[in-house]
């Protein structure tokens, strides 16, 4: 069965620094586009960031030049850097992979509270 599991949330205090990583089981993730989602308390899911296969990434614009996505081929694994972080960006975290054919797969999500 297909995994996908984010960690790497936790607790920061603003103007702080997360490091999440999205880790695939069963898939080649470097076949897959892959975003990074967070849903706030009370807020629609919203997206954050995201790789194409082809390693082009893009932004909200709420995280620009803050937040960096990545691949680590080597852990199968998708990162994504969260420096300057504000309360702000106090959200569930979760990662998807999708193929161009539509095939999704979501991960479980992992927290991440920012405090003032």
């Amino acid at each position: 069965q297909v995994q996908l599991v984010e960690s790497g949330g936790g607790l920061v205090q603003a103007g702080g620094s997360l490091k999440l990583s999205c880790v695939a089981s069963r898939i080649i993730f470097g076949t897959y586009n892959v975003d990074w989602y967070r849903r706030a308390p009370g807020r629609e899911r919203e997206w954050v960031a995201g790789i194409t296969i082809g390693d082009q990434t893009g932004y909200a614009d709420s995280v620009k030049g803050r937040f960096r996505i990545s691949r680590d081929n080597a852990e199968n694994a998708v990162i994504l850097q969260m420096n300057s972080l504000k309360p702000e960006d106090t959200a569930v975290y979760s990662c998807s992979g999708s193929q161009p054919s539509g095939l999704r797969h979501w991960g479980q999500g992992t927290l991440v509270i920012v405090s003032s």
